[in-house]
């Protein structure tokens, strides 16, 4: 459904990591402004560094799906580690930003097989300068992450943005 929140898993049924639940409002997501997610996943392996996660962003321009390119690590862009990525962001030592550290959701790798769930909990989407065509709209975005070239994880995402 175009203009609506929908996800789903992409990946084989041999993925040993998916997403069980995702809820995200409000619909569409406001920036700036809040936002409030629940989510599910189970894993069935340790996922280690390297992660590589390839994202395709696509966005609607009529009845058209256009593929945005990778700029400035926003779009369609392959990062070849995330750990690393999760290590500049939060360096290692430092306790994991909340409501992560209350439900004792990891935020570094390696990630410990088993189930993660997050309750509703509200975000702060910070008004940020976001490129004109990443602004209104309706968008189709596919993660996959996979390790040494073995998929864990696929996740397709459609959400619509709508910029204060």
């Amino acid at each position: 459904q175009v203009g609506g929140f929908a996800w789903e898993n992409c990946g084989d049924r041999r993925d040993p990591v998916v997403l069980q639940s995702l809820s995200v409002a409000p619909d569409p997501i406001s920036i700036p402004g809040s936002l409030r997610v629940s989510a599910a996943v189970s894993s069935g392996a340790a996922m280690v560094s390297p992660l590589k996660a390839v994202l395709v962003v696509e966005k609607a321009l009529g009845d058209l799906w256009i593929q945005l390119p990778c700029i400035d690590q926003l779009g369609s862009c392959t990062y070849a580690d995330v750990c690393t990525i999760l290590d500049d962001l939060i360096p290692p030592g430092t306790p994991c930003p909340e409501p992560l550290l209350t439900y004792g959701i990891p935020c570094h790798c390696p990630f410990k097989a088993g189930s993660y769930s997050l309750p509703a909990s509200d975000f702060a989407l910070p008004d940020v300068e976001l490129p004109s065509w990443m602004t209104n709209g309706n968008y189709r975005v596919r993660v996959a992450v996979s390790n040494g070239g073995q998929e864990l994880a696929c996740v397709k995402l459609a959400f619509s943005l709508q910029s204060q």
